[in-house]
């Protein structure tokens, strides 16, 4: 009897023991802990991705299949599933497959879910990395409170040719404001660390250069060299992987003859082997069948082998992973431990996600209602929209406009619109939550300015059967105020634009207004840079208002009568001629620079100005802002040293104000040609009318490095100029120093 209740004693022991342990299991244990329960055909499941536009609603027999996929456990993500009662519905359907593994839910939430923010390349006028993780934060509270766990963002393709529609969803031009953007978006769709309740899981897209498609047209070919991928467009997907991002996806273009699907130079030597990569890739829509398109593979059992040994680990929507798989395995062309690393990867994250303790986690209606109710989601859209907005012209500072009873024309096909202020990739919008400029002015004006309005013509057609009227209210007002522009589904992607002016009859309407002998400013609205010479010209004010979001409205309207300075600074160059693309502010030096004096066997062009119509990093403000007393600490620094360089900036203006004020390098000699001038570093800095404030900014080795010959991370001894200034052709000091 004794060793009967001894035995039994030990075996309760031994069970409370291991109940322990299992609750302290780390992730990894966890994982393979499932996977040993898989069989093949369930772990194929989990790499493939379904669209839930086909999975809700009325059963047909697209859906039903589907529906019996999740079921027997043969996908492992959906997409395009909105809503806490969807999602929910979804997810009871994989709680009957054998082992209960859970979805992940993904969508592209690029700039707001329920709240639209500007779209990211306007956000990123703003400079504020504050402000754009906090747009990106609360995208993933709405969103996360919605049952969604998985964004497609950020996007942090460098684009520099403004043809390309999804400029739009990027960062601009540089590398180094990019990067820093990057890590800000990533940290606000996640925050600190994955399986928050107010969090998403962030995917850092494209995978690679899809922002330098030849002539600016989607879904083309990128052929580059390897020092230019490295030195310019990989540092942003570096960056995202420091801050943590969870996942990747590939992009839709060739690199150097292969589709990034099936590149394993990009996922397997540099992702997941240089930089350590422990997240997942995932396909964009269909990439992996698309090769057979591209010529690079025969069919869809090729292309599944091809990306797969290369690395793509989630096949969105082509079907090739989930029919061809098993078979490629059972005839040893793939390696069953590819698949076995892939599955790891993405249990992983559902794992961090804390889906296997609870599927439903995220299905909270209560928490939804909270969320996309909440006045200070509304709120911080104005701020970031007012941030956004860039002030291009103002001659005899004829902005602020003044409220003393005069009359003033709204005039164009911008005016009245709200659809077209949230632009592209609009998540799950209300259009009833927008304000459009015409309200917002009409709120800001009150009883002290009369309004007119006319649209003037039309932006998809030529219609000008208002011209005349707007033509005569202009002349009937004291100014005008006119909203020019793209339309709001003109951008983003498969919306490659060859001329990238005014769209319609819009110049021939400003330019008859601008007869009249009237004061004319405009708000130009768009998802890209565009080209407008004659209202360059001729117009008394310029804002640049992008697309920016449900609060455009008020935004410009606070803009436009002063009660926000304008303080946002361009993120790519304005090109003068669509002949200049790509143009940026960081072109190579060369051996016969050009010179204002001729343009004899001088680079550049004999027919155009060189410049930019608009320069990387400029913005005007309503205020006047004073560089002086620039001081390096030191001259001479080691590899390990600091140089601290201090200056004074001033606000000698009126108005309260920001600045961004900008750090560029120079680097005169080098074993690689380097670009005239780097931007390295920026500040946000608000002044009051006549307050002063000292400005540091720290130089270490790392901002004086380059990638050189052998694609190695290097810096090198020798001079080089710092230049600080309030955009990079507006340098208002600098100084040397020296590495040794």
């Amino acid at each position: 009897m004794y060793k009967i209740r001894e035995t039994i004693i030990a075996i309760v022991f031994t069970s409370m023991h291991f109940s322990a342990l299992a609750q302290h299991k780390t992730i990894d244990q966890r994982v393979d802990s499932v996977m040993r329960l898989m069989t093949l055909d369930e772990k194929i499941g989990q790499l493939n991705q379904y669209s839930g536009r086909e999975a809700t609603g009325p059963v047909t027999a697209r859906n039903s299949g589907i529906l019996d996929d999740i079921k027997n456990g043969k996908v492992g993500s959906m997409l395009n599933v909105q809503g806490v009662n969807n999602v929910r519905q979804i997810q009871a359907v994989a709680m009957q497959s054998r082992l209960k593994i859970p979805l992940l839910f993904g969508m592209d939430v690029i700039h707001g879910y329920k709240t639209i923010f500007p779209e990211p390349l306007a956000e990123s006028a703003s400079w504020d990395l504050a402000a754009i993780r906090q747009s990106s934060h609360i995208a993933a509270v709405e969103a996360a409170a919605a049952g969604l766990n998985w964004t497609f963002a950020p996007m942090v393709d460098i684009a520099r040719d403004p043809r390309w529609g999804r400029i739009m969803e990027g960062a601009g031009e540089d590398t180094y404001l990019g990067s820093e953007i990057a890590k800000a978006r990533v940290l606000g769709f996640q925050g600190e660390k994955l399986g928050g309740l107010d969090a998403l899981m962030a995917c850092a897209k494209h995978f690679a250069a899809y922002g330098a498609v030849s002539s600016g047209r989607d879904y083309n070919d990128v052929e580059m060299s390897e020092h230019q991928l490295w030195e310019t467009f990989l540092p942003p997907f570096k960056a995202s992987v420091d801050a943590g991002v969870a996942t990747f996806m590939s992009s839709f273009n060739t690199l150097n003859g292969v589709p990034t699907a099936a590149s394993n130079y990009l996922q397997r030597d540099i992702l997941k082997g240089k930089w350590n990569y422990k997240g997942f890739v995932v396909s964009d829509w269909g990439s992996i069948d698309q090769m057979i398109k591209w010529g690079y593979v025969k069919d869809k059992k090729d292309g599944a082998m091809k990306a797969l040994i290369s690395g793509c680990d989630m096949d969105m929507m082509s079907d090739s992973y989930i029919n061809n798989l098993k078979q490629l395995v059972a005839e040893k062309q793939v390696s069953i431990k590819l698949i076995n690393d892939a599955v790891k990867r993405i249990l992983y994250k559902k794992f961090e996600l804390g889906l296997f303790d609870d599927p439903y986690r995220f299905c909270n209606e209560e928490r939804q209602r909270k969320a996309w109710s909440n006045p200070a989601h509304k709120e911080a859209a104005l701020r970031t929209a007012e941030k956004s907005i860039v002030l291009l012209k103002n001659s005899s500072n004829i902005l602020p406009l003044q409220k003393h009873g005069q009359t003033i024309a709204l005039l164009g096909p911008l005016v009245k619109s709200k659809r077209d202020l949230q632009g592209n990739w609009i998540g799950a919008a209300e259009f009833g939550r927008i304000t459009s400029m015409y309200d917002g002015l009409i709120q800001k004006g009150g009883n002290d300015v009369h309004f007119t309005y006319s649209a003037g013509c039309t932006i998809k057609s030529n219609d000008t059967t208002s011209m005349g009227e707007a033509v005569q209210m202009a002349k009937r007002a004291d100014m005008v105020v006119m909203a020019l522009g793209e339309a709001g589904d003109m951008s983003g992607e498969s919306r490659s634009r060859a001329d990238i002016g005014l769209p319609g009859r819009q110049m021939e309407l400003f330019n008859a207004v601008k007869a009249t002998g009237k004061p004319v400013v405009v708000v130009l609205m768009a998802g890209r840079p565009m080209i407008f010479k004659e209202i360059a010209d001729k117009a008394d004010a310029i804002l640049y208002a992008w697309f920016l979001g449900d609060e455009g409205g008020p935004a410009i309207a606070n803009v436009l009568f002063g009660d926000y300075n304008p303080s946002g600074k361009l993120p790519v160059t304005f090109p003068r001629s669509v002949g200049q693309i790509p143009l940026t502010y960081d072109g190579y030096k060369t051996g016969h620079p050009f010179t204002t004096s001729s343009t004899q066997y001088q680079t550049g062009y004999i027919d155009v100005p060189n410049a930019p119509r608009y320069a990387f990093g400029y913005g005007l403000s309503y205020t006047n802002f004073k560089y002086a007393d620039l001081k390096l600490d030191k001259t001479s620094m080691a590899r390990t040293g600091i140089i601290t360089a201090s200056f004074t900036l001033s606000n000698t203006g009126k108005y309260a104000g920001e600045e961004v004020v900008q750090l560029y390098i120079n680097d005169p000699v080098a074993s690689v040609v380097q670009p005239i001038k780097k931007l390295k570093d920026f500040q946000n800095i608000p002044l009051k009318p006549g307050e002063s404030k000292t400005i540091t900014f720290k130089i270490n080795n790392e901002k004086l490095s380059f990638y050189n010959q052998q694609l190695q991370w290097v810096s090198e001894p020798g001079d080089f100029t710092l230049m600080i200034g309030s955009a990079s052709d507006d340098i208002r000091l600098q100084s040397n120093f020296k590495l040794q």
